[in-house]
């Protein structure tokens, strides 16, 4: 199936779970192959500046997939994680960036939710 029989929808989802042991022990320079494919440097510097950074790295690593998840059911394909940038707002409310998408008329609603082991991150992406 080619590109020209993707039906782009004006709304999806996208939901992702990950434990976050799976990021602990993690290291800046050790794993930078593994963190610079999947995290922007702004995401690391935030991530690294806590005290545990694998429940925040589990977390945008969810993110991160989720919208991947909804954007490509949308008919949006070929997004790299590294491209998906998860913003922390004054509020404290996380924000979606994805810069070869800024031109798009979409909005990108996240929430990110951790309980002992897991991070969650659900997602609802909307064609304006």
């Amino acid at each position: 199936m080619g590109s020209d029989n993707i039906v782009k929808k004006n709304f999806s989802v996208g939901v992702d779970i990950e434990t976050v042991s799976r990021f602990a022990g993690l290291e800046r320079k050790k794993d930078a192959h593994f963190l610079r494919h999947v995290f922007t440097e702004q995401e690391m510097d935030v991530c690294f500046a806590k005290k545990q950074p694998a429940p925040h790295l589990a977390g945008r690593f969810a993110a991160k997939e989720a919208v991947y998840k909804a954007l490509t059911a949308m008919g949006i394909p070929g997004i790299a994680l590294r491209q998906i940038e998860i913003i922390k707002e004054a509020s404290g409310a996380p924000r979606v960036s994805v810069e070869s998408l800024a031109q798009e008329p979409i909005t990108v609603a996240l929430s990110i939710s951790h309980c002992e082991d897991l991070a969650i991150a659900f997602v609802v992406v909307v064609s304006l």
